[in-house]
């Protein structure tokens, strides 16, 4: 039976825009063990995704202020593919610009189907995006991306957008033209722009193979030794054939990328099976594995997680 007395209590309080702390007791028992996770895992094919965007390109025959980008949704958040993190697949048509735009939201791009005459430019530093390069567009930085190839391009886009607007700090600015403006000097240090995928691989290839992850690379600024961004993490694993990584348990969340072969990703109960170019995500706080299906050739993955800034936090952990 509850108390009466302390309900019309509480009324009184929320009368004056108070709330008593025994009222969350239900909550901080509710966290013995941990958070529940944010959305549920979940992969999209690289065979939908490209179709739709070839769809969005007839539909959308140009591509300057608004992106030509397909954003993955996680079905369990109302928005972001995680609960701080947006995924998705832009593409630029042959001879297209995506005119210059900033905003306080930090961004990358890892290139799927690349060429040498593509590019972007960030604070006036042209960037070449081959394929399977990262290309880093921090907040703040102007920048566009010019297809001066014969052909479609596609990349991933990962961005800090949920957090960004949790935290309630989005500031944007469009372009005016296809050109940005002049970089002004700056006393914050630019970090590394462009990763270059033919180093990343070499540098993978000489890792050492480690039971909870295989082999990983994770993407290190060289000015700084810290991550690619102060959000965002990247890192590149290799699973040998046949084999499969021990589970693990971490308080970030993460976004993959298929870079090559074909394996399954065993999350919170569910079995996601993967293929070359297939994205997906494993939400915080989720139980998980990487394994190889492949008896022949390594299985390549590409991932982002929001570690850097758990970790600036002191919130990380991992079992």
């Amino acid at each position: 039976m509850p108390d009466r007395a302390l309900e019309a209590f509480d009324a009184k309080l929320a009368q004056s825009h108070l709330r008593g702390q025994w009222k969350s007791e239900d909550f901080l028992t509710r966290a013995i063990g941990g958070p529940k996770p944010a959305g549920v895992p979940a992969l999209w094919t690289w065979r939908e995704v490209k179709a739709l965007l070839d769809e969005a390109a007839a539909i959308m025959p140009e591509s300057l202020q608004s992106r030509r980008s397909l954003i993955f949704q996680n079905p369990e958040l109302p928005r972001g593919t995680t609960h701080t993190i947006n995924m998705g697949i832009q593409m630029i048509l042959p001879g297209e610009t995506a005119w210059a735009h900033r905003h306080s939201i930090a961004a990358l791009r890892f290139v799927i189907k690349g060429d040498d005459e593509l590019m972007t430019i960030v604070d006036g530093e042209t960037c070449p995006m081959q394929t399977f390069d990262l290309v880093l567009t921090p907040n703040w930085s102007w920048h566009d991306h010019h297809n001066l190839s014969a052909k479609p391009v596609y990349w991933l886009d990962v961005l800090d957008v949920p957090l960004v607007l949790g935290l309630n700090q989005t500031f944007y600015e469009p372009g005016s033209g296809e050109s940005q403006p002049a970089p002004q000097a700056s006393r914050i240090a630019r970090p590394r722009l462009r990763y270059k995928w033919r180093e990343v691989e070499a540098a993978l290839a000489e890792s050492t193979l480690d039971p909870r992850h295989g082999r990983l690379y994770e993407y290190r600024d060289p000015k700084t030794g810290g991550p690619t961004l102060p959000t965002l993490s990247c890192k590149a694993r290799s699973l040998p054939p046949g084999f499969a990584t021990e589970f693990r348990q971490n308080t970030s969340s993460a976004v993959y990328f298929v870079v090559r072969g074909e394996g399954v990703t065993e999350a919170g109960g569910c079995e996601l099976r993967w293929t070359e170019n297939d994205s997906f995500v494993v939400p915080n706080w989720t139980r998980h594995r990487h394994a190889n299906l492949s008896r022949h050739g390594d299985a390549i993955l590409f991932s982002v997680d929001d570690t850097p800034m758990l970790a600036a936090l002191g919130l990380y952990r991992e079992i």
